[in-house]
C-alpha cells in the first residue's frame, strides 16, 4: 500500500491530538507469494483490503509518537497475517508543526516477524 491517507490524532502537542492532522501510510510486507503466482487464487495471497483495515484500526488510536503507531501497525499485521515475514511501515505527518515548508516528517520502521518467540 502506498501513501494511504488518514486524518488522525497523533502528536506530542495536545492540540495535535485534539484537532488532528493529515497522515500518509505506506506499508510493504514480505511474504511468500509463490503459490499465488501459480494458482491465480486470491486465497493464496494477502488481501490488501484487509491490510488496509488493519492499518486503519491502528491509525484511529491517538498516540504521541509516530514510532509507536508504526510499531503497532507492524505488530497488528504480524498478528493478523502470521505468514508475513517482514513489514516496512512508513508514516508521514503531512504538515508537521515545526515551522518549515516541507513535504512532511516521516518515521520508517523495518520489522521482522520473529516466529520463534511465543
Amino acid at each position: 500500500m502506498r501513501e494511504v491517507r488518514f486524518h488522525a490524532f497523533h502528536g506530542v502537542m495536545p492540540q495535535e491530538r485534539k484537532v488532528g492532522a493529515e497522515f500518509a501510510v505506506s506499508l510493504r510486507v514480505g511474504v511468500d507469494l509463490s503459490r499465488a503466482v501459480e494458482s491465480d487464487n486470491v486465497e493464496d495471497t494477502l488481501n490488501y483490503a484487509t491490510l488496509y483495515e488493519v492499518v486503519k484500526k491502528e491509525m484511529i488510536i491517538p498516540s504521541r509518537l509516530l514510532e509507536h503507531v508504526a510499531g503497532r501497525i507492524g505488530k497488528a499485521v504480524f498478528s493478523h497475517f502470521p505468514q508475513v515475514e517482514s513489514a516496512d511501515v512508513v508514516i508521514t505527518k503531512q504538515n508537521p508543526p515545526m515551522g518549515a515548508d516541507c513535504n512532511g516528517a516521516s518515521v520508517e520502521l523495518h520489522l521482522i516477524n520473529d516466529k520463534t518467540s511465543s
